[in-house]
């Protein structure tokens, strides 16, 4: 498993460094790319939590820090969860 990880990511690194055919500022555009939709990805997170917090009908900071609700903290950890892989998935 570790021999095929290892190649693929040499791979790719060699396809990349063919694609930046030994300018320096080549890969500029797709590092921006990345912090861009790494910003917009972890907005997107954001809200989407605070409007979770928002629909519950108690406080979810409350019962988590003051009640030591460990129950609806793994309720609320699965969720995080899965809003970023529907995130990073409609952003591919």
């Amino acid at each position: 498993m570790n021999s095929i990880t290892f190649a693929t990511v040499q791979f790719l690194m060699a396809q990349a460094s063919e694609r930046a055919s030994g300018h320096p500022l080549a890969l500029f555009p797709h590092l921006l790319a990345v912090v861009v939709y790494s910003v917009v990805g972890v907005i997107i997170l954001g809200g989407s939590f605070l409007i979770i917090k928002r629909l519950m009908p108690f406080s979810v900071t409350k019962e988590i820090e003051q009640d030591h609700n460990v129950a609806l903290a793994i309720v609320i950890a699965a969720v995080i969860i899965g809003m970023s892989m529907i995130i990073s998935a409609a952003i591919l």
